[in-house]
């Protein structure tokens, strides 16, 4: 890990001097919270991991994880994200919408228990993708803060310093949330998230790495990493009827294999 980098990032932790970090459960919101509570003492610092059903219960568990680790008690807060028609609409720019409630949500939390700032764990290679969730983070600042966007932390460099400290996600592969799966368009419901959560879950019986289940209707479209079409090919019968189990009708492999944004390809056709 770049030493410099490591301590322009812990600067900034000190500068804000009580934080509250919102936890996914990937590996860049539990970096940030192990650099927080070592800058700032663990009294200094909350988690709060925003829960609805477009949250995977593994990324839950990640998140209690981490917090443990850190030695900084997690308060599971209700978004209740489905309530909004902005976010069940599902349109280009829900990732905007939910990602504005929610820490709204979360600037509330903190304001009312004295917390100075608000920080989220984007870094710089976050700008390489279409994510209007940026939008909203951008809006509510100074409030809300993205130190290691600002200390130009790398995605190596996170699972670097996250390996290094012994944070067990550091080799964790992305996971947006459930309803970057669902296509744009088709409405945002329970069923069709806790659809998409079952039929991952099936899968990663058998499969590593990047894995994605596209909610297209009765169509699933499996995205997965081009290394592993071999082993999904050894197991396609049990896994093809995992999925259907989950509630789908029709199961596809994606030939190009997993790409992140994908289901954003429509957006750059239509352009």
């Amino acid at each position: 890990m770049d030493k410099e980098k490591e301590e322009r990032l812990f600067a900034r932790l000190r500068a804000y001097g009580s934080v509250v970090v919102a936890l996914s459960g990937g590996v860049d919101s539990a970096v940030l919270l192990m650099a927080a509570q070592r800058a700032l003492g663990a009294a200094n610092v909350a988690a709060v991991t925003a829960t609805s059903e477009l949250l995977a219960h593994e990324e839950m568990e990640d998140a209690k994880r981490c917090a443990s680790l850190a030695g900084v008690a997690l308060t599971l807060l209700p978004a209740a994200d489905l309530a909004s028609p902005d976010v069940a609409r599902n349109d280009e720019r829900r990732c905007y919408y939910c990602k504005k409630r929610r820490f709204e949500l979360l600037v509330a939390w903190a304001k009312e228990r004295g917390y100075r700032h608000v920080l989220d764990g984007t870094n710089v290679d976050d700008a390489l993708d279409y994510r209007p969730g940026l939008q909203a983070i951008e809006e509510l600042a100074p409030f809300v803060a993205s130190p290691l966007k600002e200390a130009q932390w790398t995605k190596r460099d996170i699972r670097e310093a996250a390996r290094g400290w012994g944070i067990p996600v550091w080799s964790k592969p992305s996971a947006a949330c459930l309803a970057s799966r669902i296509e744009y368009g088709v409405e945002l419901t329970k069923e069709r998230l806790s659809a998409v959560e079952a039929a991952e879950t099936a899968l990663r019986r058998h499969i590593r790495g990047q894995l994605r289940v596209r909610h297209h209707g009765r169509l699933a479209r499996i995205e997965i990493e081009p290394v592993e079409f071999e082993l999904f090919w050894q197991h396609r019968e049990e896994l093809e009827e995992a999925v259907r189990m989950a509630g789908f009708t029709y199961v596809t492999l994606d030939l190009r294999g997993y790409r992140m944004g994908s289901q954003n390809e429509t957006l750059h056709a239509e352009s």
